[in-house]
């Protein structure tokens, strides 16, 4: 099986189309031990590419703030803390 995953995927879409993809494979149960686990880790590394992907996306539009004049502007944007961080600081 080729690791086609070494170079990132040239958008979001591709990345869920290759995520859909790994998942069929290995529902169907033809793929040997060794190619389900290289599989599974292909899949966790474009699933984690696609989590990075989403949060920077959530920046950049929380971070765009209307104008009066009705212009956007950035803004200063304080990354929000996941549950599990907050949970570390107790």
């Amino acid at each position: 099986m080729p690791d086609k995953d070494k170079a990132a995927p040239e958008d979001f879409a591709a990345t869920l189309d290759r995520l859909e993809a790994l998942v069929g494979q290995l529902e169907s149960g033809e793929l040997s031990l060794e190619q389900s686990l290289t599989a599974f880790e292909q899949g966790v590394r474009l699933t984690r590419d696609a989590q990075r992907r989403l949060d920077e996306a959530e920046l950049k539009v929380r971070a765009l703030v209307e104008q009066p004049d009705g212009t956007l502007a950035e803004a200063a944007f304080d990354t929000p803390k996941r549950p599990a961080e907050a949970d570390d600081d107790h």
